[in-house]
């Protein structure tokens, strides 16, 4: 049994290179985690995650994406396939980590807090689809959660109040 965890800052997942990331180091900062896959049809939202890091890392937010395969077999590449997709295409600079499952037995331990600190719609926990968010707050605690159709750009003023 795992001891109960109370805030995102005392996870660790392994990152995209195959290092032990603790959480930790964004202690104090915003974070915004997304689980995502180079095939699905929000991966362009990429994009947009990738223009709030550049808008607001300096001021303390943090997007940390997490491939996840779960969903329709959309994201079936390796760290390098994954690394080289989201760099090439997207030209994604915000962390990234391991594939990761978000949903059932083998879910990461983070995203079965996630899950259990903010339900999804009727009080069904489980991650829907690709592009699900969290918005964290300086605290490591969870502010929101936000569905896949949720574009980055509409996130703007929770992450402006959750900086500020």
């Amino acid at each position: 049994m795992e001891p109960p965890m109370s805030t995102a800052f005392e996870f660790e997942a392994i990152g995209l290179d195959g290092t032990q990331q603790p959480l930790s180091q964004w202690r104090g900062q915003v974070l915004l985690i997304v689980n995502v896959a180079s095939k699905c049809g929000f991966t362009p939202q990429y994009a947009g995650l990738e223009a709030l890091w550049r808008e607001y890392r300096e001021r303390g937010l943090v997007v940390l994406g997490f491939p996840c395969d779960q969903f329709g077999h959309q994201e079936p590449g390796d760290a390098d396939e994954i690394r080289d997709f989201c760099s090439l295409t997207y030209d994604v600079s915000f962390p990234m980590f391991a594939k990761v499952e978000v949903n059932g037995a083998g879910a990461h331990p983070l995203w079965r807090w996630l899950k259990k600190q903010k339900g999804g719609l009727l009080g069904i926990d489980a991650i829907k689809w690709n592009f699900s968010k969290f918005l964290v707050g300086r605290d490591g605690r969870v502010l929101a959660r936000y569905a896949p159709t949720d574009k980055p750009e509409s996130l703007a003023g929770d992450i402006e109040d959750a900086l500020a």
